[in-house]
């Protein structure tokens, strides 16, 4: 009897306007305009995603959690985020 799937997200590149993630074979542009938690992230808390189901990351070294549709339509989730210096 074989086991759950397990789905891995990686992140593949990152750029002063944000970074890509791969889940699967679709790469989503995170953008730290629409995604402002991730911007002072070092690489390290960045890459050590989770991606415990299909519309549910995980960064538990920045305990984030976000949908995965907010990342595709990131209009449909307006967001009110405070960032500290």
């Amino acid at each position: 009897m074989l086991g759950p799937g397990t789905s891995v997200a990686e992140v593949t590149h990152v750029s002063r306007h944000g970074f890509w993630l791969l889940l699967d074979a679709e790469e989503l542009l995170v953008p730290f305009t629409s995604f402002p938690w991730f911007r002072q992230a070092t690489i390290d808390q960045l890459v050590d995603v989770q991606w415990p189901s299909a519309d549910h990351l995980y960064w538990p070294q920045l305990d984030v959690d976000l949908s995965v549709a907010s990342i595709r339509n990131p209009d449909d989730f307006p967001l009110i985020a405070r960032v500290t210096a």
